[in-house]
């Protein structure tokens, strides 16, 4: 009776020291929104969200770096969605389970260890210098394309797995091909989970400021992008600028919370469209 009692105590203990972790963070997390909308709201208006920066970034709007954002973070998911997928498939569906594989995939669980910044002077390297596509939108989304590219292999290749093996056996008991039977049952089953993995790759690519400083923000620009090989101003590296290089620090404070609140708007808005479609696919299969 004792042993249970005391089984029981360390039961209840643990518990709650979970709870009041869990309660911990829930908490912080609503403190940090809260500060940053309780010192962004002032300034969002339509001029703020539609018009460019004047006066040393210390009035107008942030259009620019929204633009630029959109077009970083949707370039790189549009780059390593697929070569991630493509991974995924191979890795569990073709490859043996060998020496060669193994090495793979320690590879890929490195990468994805590797420092943010690590790959923005990577990208300066290959895409900037040795490719000569300059500091660009292209060089940008290769750069975070590659940063993402570890985390959506991971959930493809974990979205593969929940597929049951029964259905590939009924599909090639019917007659078809090995890839047939990848590309129209097991693909459609697993693209639900393979979402999740583009959901993260988003948000993470979408607030990263080291990858970007080195291959494709601008300091300050008066023009709009007009081709991929135009360097771009994108919200993260804006959101640093005003707070580390500003001309009147003191004087953007306002702007870098209102920033930063549209960053997490834009952010959550996109992973709700993609939560949205995953449950649609979801359903559908």
């Amino acid at each position: 009776m004792e042993l249970i009692k005391r089984r029981y105590i360390k039961q209840s203990l643990a518990f709650f020291i979970i709870r009041a972790s869990a309660m911990l963070i829930i908490l912080a997390l609503f403190a940090i929104i809260g500060l940053i909308i309780y010192n962004g709201w002032s300034v969002i208006s339509w001029t703020f969200l539609t018009k460019m920066p004047f006066n040393s970034m210390t009035e107008g709007g942030i259009f620019p770096a929204i633009l630029g954002t959109f077009y970083l973070t949707g370039g790189a998911v549009l780059i390593a969605f697929p070569l991630g997928v493509a991974s995924a498939i191979y890795l569990h569906e073709y490859s043996s389970r060998g020496k060669f594989v193994r090495i793979i995939r320690i590879g890929i669980n490195n990468l994805a260890g590797v420092p943010s910044v690590v790959f923005g002077l990577f990208g300066l390297a290959f895409f900037v210098i040795f490719l000569g596509f300059g500091s660009s939108i292209l060089s940008g989304s290769l750069t975070l394309a590659f940063l993402i590219l570890p985390v959506i292999i991971g959930t493809s290749e974990e979205a593969l797995k929940t597929v049951p093996q029964s259905l590939r056996d009924a599909s090639l008991a019917l007659g078809a091909s090995k890839w047939q039977t990848i590309s129209r049952v097991v693909l459609p089953a697993a693209f639900p989970g393979m979402l999740t993995g583009a959901i993260l790759g988003i948000s993470r690519a979408a607030g990263e400021t080291a990858p970007i400083m080195f291959t494709a923000a601008a300091f300050y620009t008066t023009r709009l992008p007009a081709s991929i090989f135009d360097e771009v101003m994108a919200l993260p590296y804006h959101i640093y600028v005003l707070a580390t290089a500003g001309t009147d620090i003191a004087k953007t404070r306002p702007l870098q919370y209102g920033t930063v609140l549209v960053l997490i708007v834009m952010v959550l808005g996109i992973n709700i469209i993609a939560i949205l479609l995953r449950s649609r696919f979801r359903r559908n299969f």
